[in-house]
């Protein structure tokens, strides 16, 4: 069969549909985490946190379809990658997986009694469902930008050196904080739209301005480590972008300071930190001049440039090792065949519409104001 896209362009696309899947997730389910981290500050009371959990009940599960769809497109179009990410880091995934399923059962079960202490024990399980995963999906980043512990050895089988406690390195911890103040801005902002007139959403506003300015301080302190840290990985020699996916066909090695290079070779780059800054300074000049739109579109933007800025400043990498640079595993040689790649794409190019339009839809048929009375009236969680 006579594929009509070349090998190279299939895998740079599927590149980049994955960040536009991460992206994705984190520009939808990142406002839920947002909200349910910010549940013990932003409501004290029961209606209060009813009105906050509400302000994402109706939509939380078709956001999640992000992460599921992130998921399923690492294990079909980039299997070496799923395989050493998910068994190297088995007890981070099992932490991860854990606190999300908090997060349904404590929908599902927080209004099942009007017992306060039964309430309370949910809403801290909401929150745990919240918090980790942000907290958890940063650190996750960090790691892969500082490289991580596995090698394969010459027939291929891959081996896994380090710990979990080695994952809480502090360059990994500034990326989860950096993870959970962004997406507590994206929550904030959410709050400020969704929630009625009153205590849930004033606190909220008052929460936004610190978030925003944590961002730009642990972004701006993320890339000062970029440029003058320890790490960064290049590959050096010919690269065959068309060539088989094999992590010991090509030479990488480390190099410190590396994961700028992409921006001196390619200066529209700099859109990325751009918006990650910007987005963030948006959503401060919505707070001041009371603007929900924009304060939610700034949070949008500046989630949108952080991520990007981590996936171009690696590329064409995806999970660099620090024990065996060799074994790095980028788009050119750990991705699935090119037949595979093209059937993928078909498959999205149909499907990914589809899902982008039920989305728009659900969002606009649920939009408006959740309040006291509804809450309190209606079957609301």
């Amino acid at each position: 069969m006579e594929i009509p896209i070349s090998y190279e362009t299939l895998r740079v696309l599927w590149w980049g549909l994955l960040g536009v899947l991460l992206i994705g997730f984190a520009a939808t389910d990142g406002f839920d985490f947002g909200v349910a981290g910010l549940l013990p500050f932003v409501a004290k009371t029961d209606n209060e946190r009813r009105v906050a959990i509400n302000t994402v009940g109706p939509t939380w599960e078709g956001n999640q379809v992000w992460f599921i769809l992130g998921g399923g497109a690492i294990f079909a179009a980039w299997p070496m990658v799923y395989a050493v990410s998910f068994s190297g880091l088995y007890l981070a995934m099992f932490v991860l997986l854990a606190a999300l399923i908090l997060r349904p059962v404590g929908f599902k079960y927080r209004s099942k009694r009007e017992d306060p202490r039964w309430r309370a024990m949910w809403d801290w399980a909401l929150f745990t469902g919240g918090f980790v995963p942000a907290l958890l999906f940063g650190v996750a980043v960090g790691n892969v930008l500082v490289g991580l512990p596995f090698r394969f050895d010459d027939t291929m089988r891959a081996y896994w050196e380090g710990s979990f406690f080695d994952l809480l390195n502090p360059f990994a911890i500034l990326c989860g904080l950096l993870s959970v103040t962004m997406m507590g801005l994206h929550g904030a902002a959410w709050l400020s739209m969704k929630a009625e007139y009153g205590p849930v959403r004033d606190r909220a506003r008052r929460f936004a301005p610190f978030l925003a300015i944590t961002s730009i301080v642990l972004f701006a302190g993320g890339g000062l480590v970029m440029a003058y840290g320890p790490f960064g990985f290049a590959q050096v020699g010919d690269v065959d972008p068309s060539g088989p996916s094999n992590p010991l066909r090509t030479e990488t090695v480390a190099a410190a300071g590396a994961w700028l290079a992409n921006y001196g070779a390619h200066p529209w780059m700099i859109l990325a930190p751009v918006l990650g800054f910007g987005g963030a300074f948006a959503a401060l000049i919505g707070l001041r001049v009371n603007s929900e739109s924009i304060t939610f579109l700034g949070s949008k933007l500046s989630t949108f440039g952080i991520i990007s800025t981590a996936g171009l400043s690696m590329f064409p990498f995806i999970l660099p090792s620090s024990i065996s640079p060799n074994s790095s595993l980028t788009v050119w040689n750990s991705s699935s065949s090119q037949l595979t790649l093209f059937i993928m794409l078909i498959t999205t190019a149909i499907f990914l519409p589809i899902i982008l339009a039920y989305t728009a839809w659900a969002f606009k048929v649920m939009w408006g104001r959740v309040t006291t009375q509804d809450v309190t009236s209606g079957d609301y969680y």
